[in-house]
């Protein structure tokens, strides 16, 4: 059966690139997508807009000098690296792209067509341009492709048999399965292991354990137990798998610019902050997990008292940061305040003993040299002795963050922060997230380390309110 997908604007927009994700079958474009694309490449949104124009662009390659009567009825879908068809002969699995001129549809008894609603009439018109293929392709599985839930109740509402989500930009099947920086053994992990040889290096115990009888494991990660075993993975080879076997009780007692674990996960946390053999540190988590403040509190020690970096940038993402910020008053940083109001938070909490609290928070501001920054003008610099801090990640697309943690440059380390149930990007869910992204790209480089912090240390009514309701 011949399979007909209709590619929503906001597919598009998430992925310049999608139309070669069907490239086994017709896609098709309505003439309202392009209108709507048109109208984004201007936009002042510079991500948004550099989006648009990439994807008209991608359409205009594939549709080169076609005639309009084979535009609308469809034009090989072919990669630029792709030969031609004069220096090999057409594959029956090519796909093929179309235009549809929806502004001709007109409506009919059989088609239930939605009306012409102002406040939802592009919408309504993409959805009309998949059930009138349904109608008229009975032979055909038609699907609409769009990112926007609503649409999608709306397109199945109208009679559409087919509406799907655009899915190959996830990660994985389920988040559950993202890494979470340590894998817990159930009683002893000592009881799991037929065999170990044990060294020692110094003041170091380091245990060589047979790497066929392990998990999936990665540098960087640790291995803990009921019995407050707590080992570290410093190095893997072909046979190996090489434990540092950390005592729980001297990790719990670490501190930062006066701040202590609450918990083991944050412990681990401390532990892959200071270690240094990590140029990133992703650290997720539930709100009031500590995520921020450890950040924080790291960032003051390494800045202002072991002098590692000349400064601190903070990044935060907000979606609607992007038109709105232009429309502040102030410098960057003041027009950036509303959103990073957090950090002055966390910084009151690090210095609320202080006699004067406020003049204790400006003073570190400027010594530590914390620089507050909107995403969208880091594209393009390179942050060299930087410690960089971006806050809420999981509203940031995958393109995003990878265009933010390029620019680190030399003797820097960045420190990506997030909560994967607190996303408020309507076109993005935990499994398309940029951090989800991020942690199963970063997880095998060895100069990167992941913690899932899971204890809510904030108050009782916070860890409650997470909870349940």
């Amino acid at each position: 059966m011949e399979k007909i997908y209709v590619l929503d604007t906001n597919v598009l927009l998430h992925d310049p690139l999608a139309i070669y994700a069907f490239t086994e079958h017709k896609v098709v474009i309505p003439m309202t997508v392009l209108e709507e694309l048109d109208v984004i490449k201007d936009r002042r949104d510079k991500d948004v807009s550099r989006e648009a124009r990439l994807a008209i662009n991608t359409i205009d390659k594939i549709v080169g000098d076609a005639s309009p009567k084979a535009l609308q009825s469809g034009v090989t879908i072919r990669k630029p690296h792709q030969i031609s068809d004069e220096d090999s002969p057409r594959k029956a699995t090519e796909g093929s792209l179309a235009i549809f001129p929806d502004q001709q549809i007109t409506h009919t008894d059989n088609i239930p067509f939605l009306n012409g609603n102002h406040d939802h009439a592009n919408d309504n018109r993409i959805i009309n341009v998949a059930l009138s293929l349904q109608a008229t392709n009975p032979r055909s599985s038609v699907c609409l492709v769009t990112k926007d839930i609503n649409m999608r109740i709306k397109a199945k509402g109208s009679g559409l048999e087919r509406v799907e989500d655009y899915r190959k930009d996830k990660v994985l099947d389920d988040v559950d399965l993202m890494s979470k920086g340590y894998i817990q053994a159930e009683g002893s992990f000592w009881s799991t292991v037929d065999s170990v040889r044990t060294e020692s290096h110094g003041r170091h115990t380091v245990h060589l354990i047979e790497k066929n009888t392990l998990p999936t494991l990665y540098l960087n990660m640790f291995i803990i137990d009921d019995e407050e075993f707590v080992g570290f993975v410093v190095n893997i080879d072909k046979e190996y798998v090489y434990l540092l076997d950390i005592n729980k009780q001297n990790i719990m007692h670490q501190s930062f610019w006066g701040i202590k674990p609450r918990n083991l996960e944050q412990a681990m946390a401390f532990y892959l902050l200071r270690h240094d053999n990590s140029d990133l540190m992703i650290m997720t988590g539930p709100a009031g997990s500590g995520k921020t403040l450890l950040a924080l509190a790291y960032g003051l020690q390494v800045t202002m008292e072991e002098k590692r970096f000349n400064k601190i940038i903070v990044a935060r993402s907000t979606p609607p940061m992007a038109e709105d910020i232009g429309f502040l008053p102030g410098t960057e940083e003041e027009k950036m305040a509303p959103w990073l109001a957090a950090f002055d938070d966390n910084l009151e909490i690090l210095h609320g003993a202080d006699e004067h609290t406020f003049s204790s928070i400006d003073y570190v501001k400027q010594k530590a040299n914390i620089q507050f920054k909107s995403l969208n003008f880091m594209r393009g610099r390179s942050f060299n002795n930087a410690l960089i801090i971006i806050d809420e990640a999981q509203g940031l697309t995958q393109f995003q963050l990878k265009s933010i943690v390029t620019r680190v440059g030399s003797n820097s380390k960045i420190i990506v922060l997030g909560n994967l149930a607190q996303i408020d990007n309507k076109y993005i869910t935990p499994l398309t997230s940029g951090l989800t992204y991020l942690v199963e790209k970063c997880k095998s480089f060895k100069y990167a380390s992941v913690m899932h912090v899971n204890g809510i240390e904030r108050s009782r009514l916070a860890e409650f309110a997470e909870e349940n309701l």
